[in-house]
């Protein structure tokens, strides 16, 4: 775990006890990460910044909710900025995420899977559709659009080149078009 990320229980403890100073500092150490997450969902810079700063006070407002058990304090707060990303492109009744080539967005599915609601059925399909992918495959497929790693942060975390990151994520995303389109 990188040292900055270290004391994101303790920040977000401090936070549900309402310390400004607290929140400042996680906004510090994770604002440029939800930011990028966001970014990539909504593909807008200003309707981004607007997403983060409501994701922020969420962060601020349930940040006693938060429990470690469950999972990671990063991956709490991407759930949360990434859920208020899709609301709003869902109110907004846009799709701007890089459609697939037949026009239906595989990605937004994919992103929905931990968490975001989604129909059961839907997300069951989905599931056993990324447990047909091999493993690195699947895992990098998850940690792009769920956790909105860009490509070179996979391929460093996979020791292996960008343009072998491009073909995981491109043959993935197409095997898992044909899986969901299966009868």
């Amino acid at each position: 775990m990188p040292a900055e990320r270290e004391d994101l229980p303790l920040l977000i403890a401090a936070v549900a006890g309402r310390d400004r100073a607290a929140f400042k500092r996680l906004y510090d150490q994770t604002s440029a990460r939800l930011f990028g997450i966001v970014l990539r969902i909504v593909r807008d810079r200003a309707l981004a910044e607007e997403v983060i700063q409501e994701a922020y006070l969420r962060i601020w407002e349930k940040a006693s909710t938060y429990r470690k058990d469950i999972g990671s304090p990063m991956a709490w707060m991407i759930s949360i900025a990434r859920n208020r990303a899709i609301d709003v492109i869902r109110q907004r009744s846009e799709i701007l995420l890089a459609p697939g080539e037949d026009g239906e967005d595989w990605l937004e599915q994919v992103a929905a899977f931990d968490g975001g609601e989604v129909d059961v059925e839907a997300r069951d399909s989905l599931r056993r559709c990324l447990e047909r992918l091999e493993e690195p495959q699947r895992k990098c497929i998850v940690l792009a659009y769920c956790g909105g790693y860009s490509r070179d942060e996979l391929a460093m975390r996979f020791e292996r080149p960008v343009n072998t990151i491009k073909t995981w994520l491109h043959r993935g995303l197409a095997a898992l078009r044909t899986c969901l389109e299966a009868p």
